[in-house]
């Protein structure tokens, strides 16, 4: 097979093959060293003994040993006879198997480790996802227990206001269920009055004075009582769902007070949900043609929520913002600002027979007490949720009593909604939900759809990428690749 050597240095038709074909392992005179170093292994006889030979032909590929081990493809020495003592091949094979066992190994492990950890993250999120659920419903539950509540109580016992007084009394007890918490939970525990007087920063760096009690707390007891108040009072003039639909434009007077007053952000969507609103309380005002109940009850309803709006905006003007036990600590003081400044309007209204009831025993505390309770549990969801979770959960849990009273009162009730009734209801909602875009929607909208469109980009270069890399492997493949000749 060995000709002559050509001009260029390659000396036989293997080598010139090598070189053509691109053979990671050439180089000029590969072949004459390759037969050489074949024709100066030795194979030992049957029962031979040839250790010095062999070491002798071993180091005799030393020159081309180093750069096949390294490149090339190992050279294998077969041994005609069993008892043959030449096993150099053998090794390394071995060898290298247990590398590769090793490897693959590793890599098995490092991938069940990324799926335990893809596992524990999903599981994570899902268990968030359940918490948020529970939330959410809790908030619409209680919010509906308690309207229904109050309609059921009405039949019996018609004093708004005695209702009114008695559950807000029970908010004295949420800084006690706080601090319980806050025991159960808490690695380094403080004391009651340690705890009460942290909390009482919320008044100011001095804590809760006798004149910071009356200066913060008499307002908003006053808008609490009448905020709740009013809410019964229209109750009792139309159903649980359009009072739990008007309320919901508490939300439109908020931002309406803070851009007036706290000169918050203007926001073109807000508006809409604005007029959204006040189109909903129009249209539930003209369901019965603006005369009879219909008309007070909204008025009651629309006062309730005003109210409403005008004690967060105070609450932020003021007080700004609270954790879980500032908020505890300020709910329980307005409860026991009720229990002794208020608890001499239900004793006048009394005796002046505006709310009478007569005998004791006539009273359904069953259900006041449910009334009261179910209130505590809607204030003490209220906190709670807007620290552990996000403040537009609450939104949801509370427009989501609309559909929960509407369910009631069709399954139980036997209500019959009126197509403009249903359409205010719809209209209000909508509104309330576009309460609560973010102050920043717009620019969340833009670097999303920016987001997409650069994500399309990427994803069609790569395709582009792997189509030319494959078409370059064909080519290959199909011997179409041109190498220069020498």
């Amino acid at each position: 097979m060995d000709g002559k050597a050509a001009p260029n240095g390659v000396a036989t038709i293997e080598d010139r093959i090598l070189r053509i074909t691109g053979y990671y392992g050439y180089y000029p005179g590969y072949s004459s060293q390759k037969s050489a170093s074949r024709s100066s292994v030795i194979q030992c006889k049957p029962g031979g003994n040839c250790p010095s030979r062999h070491r002798g032909m071993t180091r005799q590929l030393s020159p081309l040993s180093v750069a096949e081990d390294s490149a090339a493809p190992i050279l294998e020495l077969q041994n005609r006879s069993p008892s043959g003592i030449c096993r150099h091949s053998r090794v390394e094979r071995q060898s290298r198997s247990g590398e590769e066992g090793t490897q693959t190994h590793t890599e098995s492990s490092s991938q069940e480790a990324d799926s335990q950890t893809r596992c524990q993250s999903c599981t994570s999120t899902f268990l968030k996802l359940i918490w948020r659920f529970l939330i959410i419903l809790s908030v619409s539950s209680s919010w509906v227990g308690t309207t229904q509540f109050v309609k059921i109580t009405f039949e019996t016992f018609d004093c708004p206001f005695f209702m009114t007084w008695f559950s807000t009394n029970w908010n004295i007890m949420i800084f006690p269920i706080y601090y319980s918490g806050h025991l159960a939970t808490a690695q380094e525990k403080q004391s009651p009055i340690k705890k009460f007087r942290e909390c009482s920063r919320i008044f100011g760096e001095d804590g809760l004075t006798l004149k910071l009690f009356l200066k913060r707390t008499a307002p908003f007891s006053i808008l609490w009582t009448l905020t709740n108040y009013l809410y019964l009072l229209a109750l009792k003039k139309l159903t649980a769902t359009d009072v739990s639909a008007l309320f919901c434009c508490n939300k439109a007077f908020v931002f309406l007070l803070s851009w007036i007053v706290l000169k918050d952000r203007f926001m073109g969507a807000r508006i809409v949900a604005a007029i959204m609103a006040i189109t909903g309380i129009v249209m539930m005002a003209y369901a019965d043609g603006f005369q009879g109940d219909s008309i007070i009850g909204v008025a009651y309803a629309v006062g309730s929520a005003s109210t409403s709006a005008l004690y967060k905006v105070l609450f932020k003007m003021f007080l700004g913002s609270a954790n879980f036990g500032e908020a505890a600590h300020f709910v329980s003081t307005l409860g026991f600002f009720n229990f002794i400044f208020i608890s001499i309007t239900p004793i006048i209204l009394y005796f002046t027979k505006v709310e009478y009831w007569y005998p004791f025993s006539a009273v359904p505390w069953g259900y006041l007490c449910g009334v009261a309770g179910l209130w505590l549990a809607f204030n003490i969801l209220v906190n709670v949720g807007v620290v552990l979770t996000y403040p537009i959960l609450i939104s949801i849990g509370t427009v989501l009593s609309v559909p929960g009273n509407a369910a009631v009162d069709l399954l139980k009730h036997k209500m019959i909604f009126s197509v403009v009734r249903l359409g205010a209801t719809i209209i209000i909602c909508i509104g309330f939900l576009l309460m609560l875009l973010p102050e920043e929607w717009d620019e969340i909208t833009l670097r999303f759809i920016n987001s997409l469109k650069e994500k399309k980009s990427e994803d069609h270069t790569e395709d582009m990428t792997e189509s030319s890399v494959h078409t370059r492997s064909r080519s290959r493949a199909n011997g179409t690749v041109s190498i220069p000749l020498a």
